[in-house]
C-alpha cells in the first residue's frame, strides 16, 4: 500500500536562491507555495467540503432532532443519551469490533503467506497473483450471492463436499460446529464466523498485493547479510522481513480496518444482520433506525458517536506516518518501543476472548493448525539443510510452497468456479440439483434469458458510464492534491490531509441520507449524475492518499532540473512528474474504477428507476422475495467480473510498481 505524508515535503528549490529574506509577508505566513497549493487543492476542497463535510454537519444537526409526524423537533442530546441503555447499539458495536478484529488477523496471516509464496516463486508468479486478485475484483453482490448459495445448509456445495469427505462430521465431533449439516448463515453460533470468512476471502487480495509491493522493496543484501551471520529462515523472517514490512503493514491494516469496521453491503446482502442481531454491525443499526424505522436523529447519533473514536485512530496513524516519512527519531526507544506491539496484541486478544468466547477458541484452533503446519515444514527444511541434504531440503521447500499455494488457490477459486458452472447450467439442472459440479450439457440458456427478460444491457452501459466518469474525476483531482501535499510548502498541509483522510471513516449510512436530501434539492436523484457526483466522496480520499506517497517517491532533483531549464512549477508537474507517475496513476485508476464498479449502497438509495440502475443494484433487484434466479445471477456475475479482470491482468505489473514506490519510498 501507499504511505501518506501528512506534512508536505521540503519545497523544491527554485533556480535562483530564495532565502527567507526574499519571501513576501504573505508567503512567510501562509508558506512559500501557498498560491499554487490553493490552485491545486481547491477542486478537492470544494468536493470534500460540499459532499462530505456539509452532509456531516447536517447529520450532526439531525442527530439532535426527533421526528414527530412530518415535523422534526429539537431534543438536544437525548438521542445520544438513549444509546447508553440501547441493547441493539451495544450489540452492534461489539459485533463491529469482533468482525473487524478477526477478519484483520486472518487477512494478515493469509495475505502475508500468499505474498511470501509468490515472492519466492520465479515461474508463473504473474498468473498466480492474477488469480489471487479475483476476489477483490468480484462485486460485493456477486460475492454475497455465491457464498450464500455455497453455504446453503441443504443444497450448498460446502456441506455436500464436507459430508462426502468426512470432514463435516469430524467438525461436529470436535464441537467446532453444534450439529451437522451446519446452518452456516442461520445458526447464531456460526453466522458471524461465516460472515468473517467471506470478508477474509474478499480482502486477502488487497493484503497480498500490498505485502508483495513491500517485499519487493526490501534490499536483498539484508537477507544475504543475515544468511552469512548464520540466521535461520525463521530468524530472517522475524528480523528482516517483518521489520521491512512494518510500514506497509501498518497502513494496510489500518485502511482495511476502517473499511471493515464500516462495512454494510456484505453483511446486509449475506444475513441482513441476522439471525436475530448476531451479525448486525453498528452501521447496520444506524441504517435500521434511520431508514427502516424512520428515526433519522437516532440513526445519525449511532454513527456519529463512533466517529470520534475512529477519527482519533486515523489522526494518530497520520502522525506516525509523518514521523516515519520525515525520518525523525521516535520518541519511544529501546524496550518500550519493542514491547508496544505485544502489549496491543495482548489487549486485543483479551478483549476478543471476553467479547466472543465461542468464536475465540475456534479461531485459535484454526490459526494454531495453520502455524503448526508452517512450523513443521520449516523445521523439516532447516533440518535437512543442517544435515547437508540441500537437494532434499529444496525439494521439501518446493513441495511445501506448492501445497500452500494449492490451498490458497482452492480457497480463492472454489466460489468463482461455482459461479462459472452455474452460469452454464440449464434451469432444470439448477432446480433438480443435478450435475452440481459439472454442467451436463453446457448451455447458454441463462445468458439468453438474462438479456431477454431483464434490462441487463442497460445496467451494463450505466455502470460503464458512471465508473469511467467518476474515476476520471477522482484521478484528476487526486493528482493535483497528491502533488500539492507531497511537494509544496504551505501552512495547513497536515490539517488538510487529515481532513481528507477522515472521510474514510464516513460510512455510507452516515452520508447517504444528507446526500440524498442534497440531490433532491438540485434535482439530481434518479439520474446517473447523482452517482457521478457522489462516487468521488469515497474514491478521491483513497486516490489522494495513494498518489501523495507516489509523488513523494519521485526524486526531487528531476523537478529541480526542469526548473533550472526554465520550466514553471506547473510545467514541471505536467512534463516531468506526471509521466514518471504513470504506474501510480494506473494503480489509482484500477482501484477507484473497481470501487465505483462494485458500489451498491449509494446506487441503491439514489436510483429507483430500472433504466438508471447499475449492475450491483440491478442484480439485487432480480431477487424477489424467496425467488432467487441462480442461473441468471451466475451469468450476470460472470459478465460483470470479466472487464475488470481483464484490466487487472494487463495492468498488474504497473499496479505492483505503483504500490511499491508509494509504500516504501513515500
Amino acid at each position: 500500500m501507499t504511505s501518506v505524508r501528512p506534512a508536505p515535503a521540503p519545497a523544491t528549490r527554485a533556480p535562483s536562491p530564495s532565502g527567507p529574506g526574499s519571501l513576501t509577508r504573505v508567503q512567510r505566513r501562509l508558506g512559500r507555495d501557498w498560491r499554487l497549493a490553493a490552485l491545486f487543492l481547491a477542486p478537492t476542497a470544494l468536493l470534500v467540503g460540499g459532499l462530505v463535510l456539509l452532509p456531516i454537519a447536517r447529520s450532526v444537526i439531525t442527530s439532535t432532532t426527533e421526528r414527530h409526524g412530518r415535523e422534526s423537533v429539537f431534543v438536544g442530546l437525548d438521542n445520544y443519551l438513549a444509546l447508553v441503555n440501547d441493547e441493539q447499539f451495544r450489540t452492534g458495536v461489539l459485533n463491529s469490533f469482533v468482525f473487524t478484529a478477526y477478519a484483520e488477523v486472518f487477512k494478515v496471516v493469509l495475505g502475508l503467506s500468499a505474498a511470501l509464496l509468490l515472492h519466492h516463486r520465479r515461474r508463473g508468479r504473474s498468473v498466480l497473483a492474477g488469480l489471487l486478485l479475483l476476489p477483490w475484483v468480484v462485486p460485493t453482490v456477486v460475492t454475497a450471492f455465491s457464498w450464500r448459495s455455497l453455504l446453503d445448509p441443504i443444497f450448498g456445495s460446502v456441506n455436500l463436499l464436507l459430508t462426502e469427505s468426512g470432514i463435516g462430521p469430524l467438525l461436529a465431533s470436535l464441537h467446532l460446529v453444534d450439529s451437522w449439516p451446519a446452518g452456516w448463515l442461520s445458526d447464531p453460533s456460526l453466522a458471524m464466523p461465516s460472515v468473517i470468512l467471506v470478508n477474509v476471502w474478499k480482502g486477502v487480495p488487497f493484503f497480498t498485493v500490498a505485502f508483495l509491493a513491500g517485499l519487493k522493496a526490501i534490499p536483498a543484501d539484508q537477507y544475504e547479510a543475515a544468511t552469512v551471520d548464520g540466521a535461520s529462515p525463521f530468524q530472517r523472517f522475524m528480523h528482516v522481513t517483518l521489520p521491512g514490512l512494518r510500514h506497509v503493514m501498518t497502513v494496510t491494516v489500518t485502511l482495511s480496518s476502517i473499511w471493515t469496521f464500516n462495512n454494510f453491503d456484505l453483511i446486509w446482502l449475506l444475513t441482513q444482520g441476522g439471525p436475530g442481531n448476531a451479525t448486525a454491525p453498528y452501521v447496520l443499526v444506524a441504517y435500521s433506525k434511520a431508514i427502516l424505522q424512520l428515526q433519522y436523529g437516532a440513526g445519525a447519533a449511532v454513527t456519529l458517536v463512533m466517529l470520534p473514536v475512529v477519527g482519533v485512530l486515523v489522526f494518530v496513524l497520520v502522525r506516525l506516518l509523518r514521523r516515519d516519512g520525515d525520518a525523525a527519531p521516535p520518541r519511544w526507544t529501546g524496550k518500550s518501543r519493542k514491547a508496544l506491539p505485544w502489549v496491543i496484541a495482548a489487549v486485543v486478544t483479551g478483549l476478543l476472548a471476553w467479547a466472543s468466547p465461542r468464536i475465540f477458541w475456534k479461531a485459535a484452533v484454526v490459526l494454531g493448525v495453520l502455524l503448526l503446519i508452517v512450523a513443521a515444514v520449516g523445521w523439516v527444511v532447516s533440518a535437512l539443510r543442517t544435515w547437508g541434504r540441500r537437494r532434499a531440503s529444496s525439494l521439501a521447500s518446493g513441495l511445501g510452497s506448492a501445497l500452500g499455494l494449492a490451498g490458497l488457490l482452492l480457497f480463492v477459486l472454489v466460489p468463482l468456479y461455482w459461479i462459472v458452472v452455474t452460469a452454464f447450467k440449464s434451469e432444470g439442472q439448477i432446480v433438480m440439483h443435478t450435475s452440481d459440479l459439472w454442467p451436463t450439457p453446457w448451455t447458454l440458456q441463462q445468458f439468453t434469458d438474462l438479456f431477454t427478460t431483464k434490462p441487463f444491457g442497460r445496467w451494463y452501459l450505466n455502470t460503464i458510464l458512471v465508473s469511467a466518469a467518476s474515476t476520471a474525476v477522482a484521478l484528476v483531482l487526486a493528482a493535483l492534491a497528491g502533488y500539492a501535499l507531497a511537494r509544496l510548502r504551505f501552512r495547513g498541509a497536515q490539517g488538510f490531509t487529515v481532513t481528507v483522510l477522515l472521510t474514510y471513516v464516513m460510512p455510507g449510512a452516515l452520508l447517504f441520507i444528507p446526500l440524498y436530501q442534497l440531490l433532491i434539492g438540485v434535482r439530481l436523484t434518479d439520474s446517473l449524475w447523482s452517482l457521478v457526483v457522489t462516487y468521488p466522496t469515497f474514491t478521491l480520499p483513497f486516490a489522494t492518499w495513494l498518489l501523495t506517497g507516489y509523488f513523494a517517491s519521485i526524486p526531487v532533483e528531476l523537478e529541480e532540473a526542469a526548473l533550472v531549464d526554465g520550466c514553471s512549477r506547473i510545467q514541471a508537474f505536467g512534463r516531468v512528474v506526471l509521466p514518471l507517475a504513470k504506474p501510480g496513476l494506473l494503480a489509482v485508476a484500477l482501484f477507484t474504477l473497481t470501487n465505483a464498479w462494485n458500489e451498491f449502497l449509494f446506487a441503491f438509495v439514489f436510483i429507483t428507476k430500472d433504466e438508471y440502475k447499475t449492475l450491483p443494484v440491478g442484480m439485487q433487484s432480480m431477487i424477489i422475495g424467496d425467488v432467487v434466479p441462480q442461473g441468471q445471477l451466475a451469468a450476470a456475475s460472470l459478465l460483470v467480473s470479466v472487464p475488470v479482470v481483464i484490466m487487472y491482468a494487463f495492468g498488474q505489473r504497473f499496479l505492483t510498481e505503483g504500490l511499491t514506490a508509494g509504500a516504501v519510498k513515500g
